[in-house]
Formats: structure tokens, C-alpha cells, sequence
């Protein structure tokens, strides 16, 4: 009994392939296979990019000018649509098609060939083939953060970041100014004590924007772990995005200013993108480090230290700092002086709006 199973490559190749392999060995021009196939260019250019299916009347042509067996130039082009047919599947399969749908960012399309089309302009990329090119590097960063601690979707990370950056081409900033940036942070430190995400966050994507910096909040879809991203999708204009996964205050602003902080101390490194399972690097601690500074800074840590978990000595600590209670509770939970059962009514949680 065979053991053995079935390679089912990434890939397919069109009979073309095959087609421009033999016309480059005998050194025939494309011009002049269109003459011997009595068609057109075009109509070539087709048949060599797949675009034509290959029905018997082509074969028995194909036979007369290149050689081979009419039921051999059949059952290739049989074979590479249904390598195609099944890529296109797998990929649809890999994608969180239901909350890109539910969330807005495609609409539903009853034909399954429309449907691919529709993913394919969302990712602004002309095949399955050009998307894995595209994202790639994307496909190793995941896999590598996200293969011990749980199943993350690289498909379903591309989904939310090109969602992001769909969403930042609508936002007018001025030019990236990390000078500027900095002092915006003094004021987005002080909307942490704002309660309703409608007060402080148009205000914070406006202080951002005025220092080059898009802020975006995209809700995860399935598959993708990521509390936020940072890159620059120009010289001049950054992306800041998070997605509010916790819906907690405390780590909603410490994801803000840790992707600040790339932002500023790593920002031309190339594409950050932070998950539970991010790993432990200097840049990432660099990146904490920063956001702990901020949120509480140096001359109160040692009063942080020796807090008790008590809610009434944590307000007074978080109105006297500055800040929302339940970023010290989120701090201290951290930095493990406090258990993460302790005082989390202090923390304000959030909720979509379908």
C-alpha cells in the first residue's frame, strides 16, 4: 500500500510555456508563428499567456506547426486549468473572505470567477501569482512571529495592512516632520484620559496627520493577530495602524506609542508589525521602552514601583501622572507587580460599532 501523496505545486503553467520554450529553440519569431498558425498576433500573445483556452481546432494547428499529438496539446491546457482553478481556490480559501465582505472592504460577487477578480483589485495586483511576489516578505515575517504561539494567516495580515493603506490614501497629511511628531505625542498622552474614542480620536489623526503621519484603525479580520503596524508609504507620508483587537484603553495607547516609536527611532527600517507572538528584539524593546517613557514618564516610575493594588491609590496616581488608571493598571499588570486580574474595572473598554 502506497503511502505517498500528491504534489500540489503553488504554480501552474500554461501551455505557453511550453509553446515559447520550442519557438525559442528553432529561433521562430512570434510574428511568424502568427503566420504559420493563420492568426494574430494578439491572438498568439494569448495563447502564450494562457489567456486562450486551447480547443482542438488550435491543437490540430499546434500539431502541424510544433509537433506533438493533438491529445498531448489538449491535456496540457486541461491541466494548467485545473492547476489554475484549484490556485485560485486555495488562495480564496486562505483569505478572511467573510469580514472582508461583512467589514466592507469588498462586496459580494455570486460568481466565483468575479469574486477572485474583486480580491485581486483590492490587493491592486493583476494575479495570484504577482500577489505572492508582492507580499512575499510579508508571508516570512509571519510565519516567522506567529509559528510557536498560535495560527496566524499571512493572507488574512495582507488583508488588514492593504485595507490600512487603502484607508490612508484618504487621509491628507503634511510632510512626514518626526520633529513635529514628537510634540504631537505630548498631546496624544493627554487624551488618554479622554472616555469615548469619538472625542480623542479625531483629534489624534489630525495632530498626526499635521506631522506627515496617517492614523488608521482597521478592525482584524480572521486569521490575523496584529495590534498594529508601522511603514512608510512614501517619503513624505507614514502609516500608523492599529486595530484596536483588545479594546481595552491601556493597550490601545501603548500600541499607539510603541508604533510611534518605530516610527521615530526605526522608521526608514521598513515594515514593523506587532502580534502576541512578536519576537523579543532590540528594536522592539527600543520601541517599549519608548512607549513605558511616555505613557509614564521617568521622574514617576519609582512611584509606579511601589504602588499598591489598590484602585483608589491608582487613581490618584493616574491624575497626578496624567494619565487614564487604567494605563497604570495595564503597566503594572506588565511589569508583573500587579496580577492581570487585578483592577481591570479601571480600565475603559470599547466596543465596534456594526
Amino acid at each position: 500500500m502506497s503511502n505517498t501523496q500528491q504534489f500540489h505545486p503553488r504554480w501552474a503553467s500554461a501551455p505557453g510555456d511550453t509553446i515559447a520554450d520550442l519557438l525559442e529553440e528553432r529561433d521562430v519569431s512570434l510574428d511568424d508563428f502568427a503566420h504559420r498558425m493563420d492568426c494574430s498576433l494578439p491572438a498568439v500573445q494569448d495563447l502564450i499567456h494562457g489567456q486562450s483556452p486551447i480547443t482542438i481546432a488550435i491543437a490540430r494547428q499546434l500539431t502541424l506547426v510544433l509537433g506533438a499529438s493533438v491529445e498531448f496539446w489538449m491535456s496540457r491546457d486541461f491541466q494548467f486549468r485545473e492547476d489554475t482553478a484549484r490556485i485560485d481556490s486555495e488562495w480564496l480559501a486562505e483569505l478572511p473572505l467573510s469580514d472582508m465582505l461583512t467589514f466592507g472592504w469588498l462586496l459580494h460577487e455570486p460568481n466565483p470567477s468575479d469574486q477572485l477578480a474583486a480580491c485581486l483589485r483590492f490587493f491592486n495586483v493583476s494575479s495570484i501569482h504577482a500577489w505572492n511576489h508582492t507580499y512575499a516578505a510579508l508571508q516570512e515575517k509571519v510565519a516567522f512571529r506567529t509559528s510557536m504561539a498560535f495560527k496566524s494567516r499571512p493572507a488574512a495580515v495582507a488583508a488588514w495592512l492593504r485595507q490600512g493603506a487603502i484607508q490612508a490614501e484618504t487621509i491628507h497629511c503634511k510632510p512626514w516632520d518626526g520633529t513635529h511628531f514628537k510634540k504631537c505625542l505630548l498631546i496624544a498622552r493627554s487624551l488618554t484620559r479622554a472616555k469615548d474614542p469619538k472625542a480623542f480620536l479625531p483629534v489624534l489623526e489630525r495632530s498626526c496627520a499635521e506631522s506627515g503621519v496617517a492614523l488608521v484603525i482597521v478592525r482584524s479580520p480572521a486569521g490575523c493577530r496584529a495590534s498594529g503596524a508601522t511603514t512608510f508609504l512614501s517619503r513624505e507620508k507614514a502609516l500608523l495602524l492599529l486595530s484596536f483587537r483588545y479594546l481595552t484603553d491601556d493597550q490601545f495607547w501603548f500600541s499607539f506609542f510603541h508604533e510611534a516609536g518605530h516610527l521615530l527611532l526605526h522608521g526608514d527600517q521598513g515594515l514593523f508589525l506587532e502580534s502576541d507572538a512578536a519576537p523579543t528584539t532590540p528594536r522592539e524593546r527600543e520601541a517599549s521602552g519608548f512607549a513605558e517613557d511616555i505613557l509614564i514618564p521617568p521622574e514617576f516610575q519609582e512611584i509606579l514601583r511601589h504602588l499598591r493594588p489598590d484602585a483608589r491609590e491608582v487613581i490618584r496616581f493616574a491624575r497626578r501622572a496624567g494619565v487614564s488608571p487604567g494605563i497604570v493598571v495595564g503597566q503594572l499588570q506588565h511589569s508583573k507587580r500587579f496580577k492581570h486580574n487585578q483592577l481591570n474595572s479601571l480600565k475603559r473598554r470599547f466596543r465596534w460599532m456594526d
